[in-house]
């Protein structure tokens, strides 16, 4: 009797072990760059995680740029998103926010985690759906001008302060191959959330887009390709290809949002670096977009909370897939690897007390943000991508000479009101 309850026994603890070990398999849909710095240590950031937890297998998927949001729109449409995914707070990934397609992660993390990161951060009213559809990694200024302090100064020039500073340097710099400035804007996105957004900052207020201040902002952009300072064949020029064009000597300046420090530090597995660190320190520096005639409210630059990962809200409350993706989502936000993300230049973290050895141009991030304060909203995150798709298209047509600030505005109100009426 005692042998047969023996055997039973231990029957019971060998099909519990199995079941323990029982592996769980999670979808997860990435965004990163494979020809960037930081993407050997995003590598080896998920294969620690496998070594940690081999009961959770990663089906992985990575892609950049429109190509994760197009598929990322297509997985929503289809009702196939996968367990954990990349989101932008606001209409980036509008789907995922207005049809709640994401858990509430203040319910599933929980205050005990949620209190180490700061309160931008876990402020659900910063989300397009006013819930926490997501975690913001950082606090992200979408426009920030990269400065080559001694590209300018071997040419007589100093920092520019002023639009017609910027002016004073066309001639002797495109007379050398140089232009000004650097926005690349072929992907469609770039100038309207590197640029136009906080130029149009001086022009907020209740009004249509057919209104002078609006047409005005719009002009801004128009007389930067007219005066030679930005040129026309950005609108040709791929987002990727952009850094390494500017580090070449191509341009004087370069617009792009914080996160692109990231593109020009020390890549650890190649031991390169677009800009080297003695230089980033005494050659570069990074400046809001100089003071534009008629601006309202001088020193306003675009700032939004930056991007993170959700966790598919199909995925069943209390399963072990929904376990393992916690798991996964506190491995992500974790000193360890916010650290890594830190000195790869990423982001500054929104958790709180991250510390990391960073090179000089990252470290120069959080004090431009000190020096900056002033912040207002994103277009493509305050609206829908029926409208601020228009936008981009719209800016191009401008940037190219094929278009006008006018009919461009026009074309905006025209695809608000279409938009404003389908949500009756």
């Amino acid at each position: 009797m005692k042998k047969g309850l023996f055997v039973f026994l231990a029957l019971v603890i060998a099909l519990s072990s199995v079941m323990a070990q029982e592996k769980v398999t999670l979808n997860v849909l990435n965004y990163q760059q494979a020809d960037q710095a930081g993407y050997q240590e995003d590598v080896a950031i998920w294969k620690r995680f496998q070594e940690l937890n081999p009961d959770i297998t990663l089906n992985m998927e990575v892609l950049f740029n429109e190509p994760y949001h197009q598929k990322l729109q297509a997985y929503a449409a289809a009702g196939t998103l996968p367990d954990v995914f990349y989101v932008w707070p606001t209409a980036r990934s509008a789907v995922i926010h207005e049809k709640k397609l994401a858990k509430d992660l203040s319910k599933l993390l929980g205050p005990d985690f949620l209190k180490d990161f700061s309160g931008a951060a876990t402020d659900p009213n910063n989300q397009l759906g006013k819930y926490m559809a997501m975690l913001p990694q950082s606090f992200t200024y979408t426009s920030v001008m990269y400065v080559n302090k001694k590209l300018l100064a071997d040419n007589g020039f100093n920092l520019p302060k002023t639009y017609d500073d910027l002016k004073k340097m066309v001639p002797k710099l495109k007379a050398k191959g140089i232009n000004v400035i650097m926005l690349p804007d072929k992907d469609g996105w770039p100038m309207q959330s590197c640029l136009f957004s906080t130029v149009d900052a001086m022009l907020a207020g209740k009004a249509k887009f057919t209104d002078k201040p609006f047409v005005d902002s719009l002009k801004v952009i128009d007389n930067l390709y007219k005066d030679g300072i930005i040129a026309r064949e950005d609108n040709q020029v791929g987002y990727g290809e952009a850094p390494g064009l500017f580090i070449s000597g191509k341009a004087a300046i370069y617009i792009d949002g914080d996160w692109r420090v990231g593109a020009y530090i020390t890549d650890k597995a190649s031991g390169k670096a677009l800009i080297p660190p003695a230089a980033q320190e005494s050659d570069f520096a990074l400046l809001p977009f100089p003071a534009i005639p008629g601006e309202v409210n001088p020193g306003v630059l675009s700032a939004i909370a930056g991007t993170g990962w959700a966790i598919s809200g199909s995925i069943p409350a209390g399963s072990a897939k929904e376990k393992a993706a916690v798991r996964l989502f506190k491995y992500l936000y974790s000193d360890e690897v916010q650290a890594i993300r830190y000195s790869t230049g990423a982001y500054v973290p929104t958790r709180k007390n991250v510390k990391a050895n960073v090179e000089p141009l990252v470290a120069k991030v959080p004090l431009f943000y000190a020096a900056n304060p002033k912040t207002c909203y994103v277009f493509d995150g305050m609206f829908d991508p029926a409208v601020y798709n228009v936008v981009n298209d719209g800016l191009i047509a401008i940037g190219l000479g094929t278009s006008t600030p006018e009919k461009v505005a026009a074309d905006v109100q025209k695809a608000y009101e279409t938009w404003k009426a389908s949500q009756k």
